[in-house]
């Protein structure tokens, strides 16, 4: 397979982007992990207890899992992962001297190191300070990986290029920029209808930045996977119905599916930082208007060859557990209603109104510019503002943009996710509430939910807070993501799921 980047680290508690998740994933496990469907199921835990109010969670590990073999470990074989190595693992990711990309997962939840405990060598326990019922769909994370302390410590930094873990395959060689290759680990625990896991022998990564001569490879059959479309030969791959062209049928395998991944539009709405003020977005039949003129259908289908479902339900996307777009009602297409909002608000055919800044990244222009389309006909003017991605984040974590194009991406498969992005303490620059969105029934709701343990109970206060947000249009959903992926025909056992997780341990090739 191909990476167009580069990875920054091989280290679990550096695993911060898709291709740092992707390739973590095959050297490492944690206590759980996900399915399909983004149900938790075992992993090095074989089972696990949580007290009634919500605060313990005690696991029991399986006794037969070894971390790879290294000349660190006595006689340079790999030993057996015991209760203290998690004690350690996930003290490292809120440890500052290691400043973890990850500590986010455990940082507000548990009070210090002493929060995390082996009460043997097969038992070890969490305690929290308050109720989280997405815990444990956190702990699928990548970052909640095992490591083993004599490694970590002796390669130190170096840990990140020489990573030793207990997944289903293990490193062998990594030249940066060029070329990784992972070997199958002979003494993998799993096991799929009696056959041990994983099936392939190796798998190669090479790093071609360009896509366009990555995917020339996979049609010379070079690699075996290829992912994400991207729009210089989007056209000679996909229909505009989403289908494959004549050219490529029957060549190769391509599928398509949910991916947790909301695209949207966000409006900074906190009229008490002085660029709200005075800007015309400040009014919610504005907003409103906004979402009504979008033709989210058209766009996906011209722009995105038919990849993504038009968001005309909540912030939540679909593939999200607990998604209904029957309760949770969004904005579809309705030009006339959109110009009937912005009369109301004082600003008839958009007569009135001062021009409106988009900021947005510069890989999404062409999106923007059709957005700009869209609102221009009904009368209200865009200018578009295009600039590198890091500096549009660092501005949102300002709130010092009026109107973004934003993306919420999920890390575990719970809608809590989302929801947290408009709760009032995620306030910027340390949260992501980048619309200064404050309400304190929202609040209630969401702390509530903290409480409450059973799922269709708190998914109906989830969609209520999604609700609540529709309402009120801070923000204006444009589209929910989907994957896809290309295989040679060869190639199979490769599962989908929405966080588009890689999974490699059940892949065949022919």
């Amino acid at each position: 397979m191909n990476l167009d980047q580069n990875l920054t680290s091989l280290d679990p508690a550096f695993a911060r982007n898709q291709n740092a998740l992707w390739m973590v994933n095959q050297i490492f496990n944690g206590l759980v992990q996900i399915d399909s469907n983004l149900n938790t199921l075992p992993c090095i835990a074989k089972n696990w207890k949580i007290s009634e109010d919500g605060l313990n969670y005690t696991f029991h590990l399986r006794n037969d899992v070894f971390f790879h073999d290294d000349p660190i470990f006595p006689g340079g074989k790999g030993r057996k992962v015991k209760a203290d190595d998690f004690v350690y693992s996930f003290y490292r990711l809120i440890d500052p001297k290691v400043a973890s990309s990850g500590s986010w997962i455990f940082s507000d939840k548990v009070k210090d190191q002493h929060s995390f405990i082996a009460l043997n060598d097969s038992t070890f326990q969490i305690i929290l300070t308050k109720p989280f019922p997405a815990f444990l769909s956190l702990l699928t994370a990548q970052y909640a990986s095992v490591v083993p302390k004599e490694v970590v410590e002796h390669y130190g930094k170096d840990f990140r290029s020489h990573p030793i873990g207990t997944g289903p395959f293990k490193f062998k060689y990594w030249k940066e920029d060029e070329v990784l290759v992972f070997l199958k680990n002979e003494k993998y625990w799993e096991k799929e209808n009696g056959h041990q896991l994983p099936y392939l022998d190796a798998v190669k990564v090479t790093f071609i930045s360009d896509k366009q001569s990555a995917f020339m490879n996979f049609i010379k059959k070079d690699l075996d996977f290829f992912d994400k479309v991207d729009g210089s030969y989007r056209d000679d791959i996909l229909t505009k119905g989403g289908k494959m062209t004549q050219k490529y049928k029957g060549k190769f395998q391509l599928i398509k599916s949910p991916y947790l991944c909301t695209e949207y539009l966000g409006f900074l709405v906190d009229t008490t930082k002085s660029i709200a003020k005075n800007s015309p977005v400040k009014y919610l039949k504005v907003r409103q208007a906004i979402n009504y003129a979008i033709d989210k259908p058209k766009l996906i289908k011209y722009l995105r060859n038919s990849i993504g479902i038009p968001a005309t339900a909540g912030f939540v996307p679909e593939g999200m557990p607990g998604f209904d777009s029957t309760v949770v009602k969004g904005y579809h297409y309705e030009p006339e209603k959109a110009a009937r909002l912005l009369a109301e608000a004082g600003f008839p055919n958009g007569k009135g109104m001062p021009q409106i800044t988009l900021s947005t990244s510069t890989t999404y222009k062409d999106l923007m510019e059709f957005i700009q389309g869209e609102l221009n006909a009904i009368g209200i003017k865009v200018k578009i503002d295009a600039s590198p991605n890091a500096s549009l984040r660092d501005m949102m974590s300002k709130n010092a943009v009026n109107f973004f194009r934003g993306s919420w991406i999920a890390d575990y498969g719970d809608a809590e996710n989302y929801l947290a992005v408009f709760y009032s303490k995620n306030k910027v620059p340390n949260g992501p509430n980048y619309t200064g969105y404050f309400n304190k029934d929202y609040d209630r709701l969401f702390e509530r939910s903290y409480y409450e343990n059973d799922p269709q109970k708190r998914y109906k206060l989830y969609q209520k807070m999604d609700s609540m947000v529709m309402t009120y249009a801070n923000i204006v959903p444009i589209l929910y993501d989907q994957s896809l992926i290309m295989l040679q025909n060869n190639i199979s056992g490769y599962p989908l799921n929405p966080l588009n997780l890689m999974i490699l341990k059940h892949v065949k090739k022919q």
